[in-house]
């Protein structure tokens, strides 16, 4: 009895048989796809991983494995705010070093109440590129509820801050 075999599987040779999964071209291929995006990331993020690997070697190499990872995923997070024109890493660290000496911050209130204000500020310029703080004031008082975390400030209390942090960033922004 004669048996025919059908070979299923894709082959990496044949471009027709291997498409991008995305655009659907011919040729491309998910494992190459993907090591083109982990060299830029680690283009990005080569000195965190580096740093990150250098600190948790004094645990071990389990320590090594996870100062690494931890690296990455921070250099990630940089290589992620310089293509958007700022690094998150340094606004975050500004405004935590900083929030105590603004005239709106109330004598005990804390960076977990702050924090987040600033956070939305400098994160909203990319989403209102080009609108000033004013005109996207309206449709940034009516999201605070939703992203406001665990922040007490109501909107009121939480606008300076906001304000402050979008006029920080948005000169930087090269959207």
């Amino acid at each position: 009895m004669d048996t025919k075999v059908v070979d299923t599987k894709r082959r990496s040779d044949d471009p027709a048989r291997n498409p991008d999964p995305i655009t659907k071209a011919p040729g491309a291929h998910p494992v190459g796809t993907g090591v083109g995006a982990a060299i830029g990331g680690v283009a990005v993020g080569a000195g965190a991983v580096v740093a990150g690997a250098v600190m948790g070697s004094a645990a071990g190499p389990v320590g090594t494995a996870v100062g690494a990872a931890v690296g990455a995923v921070a250099g990630g997070l940089v290589g992620k705010g310089v293509a958007e024109g700022l690094n998150p890493t340094i606004e975050e660290s500004y405004w935590r070093n900083n929030y105590r000496s603004r005239p709106y911050v109330e004598a005990n209130g804390s960076y977990d109440d702050y924090g987040p204000a600033y956070r939305f500020g400098w994160e909203s310029t990319r989403r209102y590129s080009g609108v000033s703080f004013d005109e996207a004031e309206p449709e940034l008082r009516r999201d605070w509820d939703d992203v406001r975390g665990e922040s007490s400030l109501d909107w009121e209390r939480a606008q300076p801050a906001t304000r402050e942090a979008w006029e920080r960033v948005a000169p930087k922004r090269r959207d």
